[in-house]
């Protein structure tokens, strides 16, 4: 009989619902159950088959115990080696190379640092920091929020350069970014799961938690042209991160949907949040995406390699060489060499040729689309004390942003 540990947080109904939906699809082969962990014994056997990990990024004692799993055959979803690795500014960095819009966006230094970070530490920090310039790119109104937050924790939107420095005061130790607020005409928030199946939900972030009316089930809330651009785009993303659940949201603005988060491996799907509809179509493809993978032999799995947390299943994201070097690396067995130089040279010519079309397809694949960005100011600087970035100006208290005024 093969087991499948479920780790939740707060959440009740979305892991009860997953429980059912396995054990019945599964009739006395496949058993799904809450995990009790106590104290991780080093030489501890397997057991699960599979676990779905909805709290480890929030206690530290859960991801060790997920990685170990792991290291000893467990499938984990979603891959905790690159989700402990994963922040937001790479997702954007990455999502451009890929095509994918998204808003202008600057990473910021922290304000404050853990003790120990002296003036020395600070040495190749540029002081004072470019704050208008900043400004100058990004554009006001804007989103201030953690490099790897979730939740809605800590996001604000600063209206002018003195907000941004009243909020930015505020963030401590939080390495923040600073990113184009999009003057949405619609929005949504899209699941993925198994980085096949995608569910778009017309979403309001101004509406209130729980208040059921963030979700509406509207088929035909995007045109057939913006929802096919946004499927391409979310199983895009999901597939680049190999996360096997995740959201993707996006700020439409002027026909563009722009993928303002999509760091969410572990997403809502309580039914007094997401609604019946949402709630039980993402029980029933977490469940397919279980049996899917148990179905699976060790090779067919994406695999835990340390080159290939990014990426596990090897899909085409990164550059390959050019045909040339290719055919440079290339080492021709001794027996080869003692054929005759016409053939000799046909294989050559076969592995140059096959080099180069693999090379035609990646580029196709990986090639951005072209996107018109202002030039930043940058200035040369100075290090600062161990403790904050600085600033010209400390400006007056501002109004603190509500959950309407925020996106992101």
């Amino acid at each position: 009989m093969k087991r499948v540990g479920i780790l939740v947080g707060r959440e009740q109904t979305f892991p009860e619902a997953l429980i059912r939906s396995i054990d019945e699809r599964g009739e006395g082969r496949v058993t799904a159950e809450m995990i009790k962990i106590g104290g991780v014994r080093l030489d501890e056997p397997r057991r699960y088959d599979i676990i779905i990990d909805r709290i480890s990024h929030e206690v530290p004692f859960y991801r060790a115990f997920m990685k170990r799993a792991a290291l000893e055959g467990t499938y984990v979803i979603n891959n905790p080696f690159w989700w402990s690795a994963d922040d937001k500014f790479f997702n954007y960095a990455l999502a451009t190379k890929l095509g994918v819009a998204i808003p202008k966006t600057v990473l910021l230094p922290q304000h404050s640092y853990i003790e120990g970070i002296v003036t020395e530490s600070l040495r190749n920090l540029e002081f004072p920091l470019d704050w208008q310039g900043i400004v100058d790119y990004v554009g006001m109104p804007a989103i201030m929020k953690p490099f790897d937050g979730g939740g809605w924790k800590n996001v604000e939107r600063v209206n002018s350069l003195e907000e941004l420095w009243f909020k930015y005061d505020q963030t401590g130790t939080l390495c923040m970014t600073l990113q184009e607020f999009i003057n949405f005409d619609q929005f949504v928030r899209c699941y993925c799961i198994g980085q096949e199946e995608v569910m778009i939900m017309p979403y309001d972030p101004r509406k209130a938690y729980l208040s059921g009316e963030q979700y509406i089930n509207d088929p035909n809330y995007l045109s057939p042209e913006l929802s096919e651009r946004v499927t391409n785009d979310v199983r895009t993303l999901c597939r680049a991160l190999g996360y096997d659940i995740n959201t993707v949201e996006f700020a439409i603005k002027d026909g563009t949907p722009y993928a303002i988060d999509f760091m969410n491996p572990a997403p809502d799907a309580e039914i007094v949040s997401v609604g019946e509809f949402y709630h039980n179509w993402v029980t029933e493809k977490v469940t397919d995406l279980v049996f899917k993978r148990l179905g699976q032999s060790a090779d067919e799995r994406p695999r835990y390699r340390w080159d290939a947390f990014l990426n596990p299943e090897g899909t085409l994201t990164t550059a390959v060489a050019s045909a040339t070097e290719q055919a440079a690396r290339t080492i021709i067995p001794q027996p080869v060499r003692e054929i005759p130089a016409d053939i000799a040279a046909g294989v050559s010519e076969l592995v140059a040729g096959a080099a180069s079309a693999v090379s035609g397809i990646v580029e196709a694949v990986t090639e951005p689309k072209a996107q018109a960005t202002k030039s930043t100011k940058r200035a040369s600087t100075t290090s600062k004390s161990k403790t904050t970035t600085a600033k010209k100006a400390v400006a007056p208290k501002a109004k603190k942003a509500t959950p309407g005024d925020i996106t992101g």
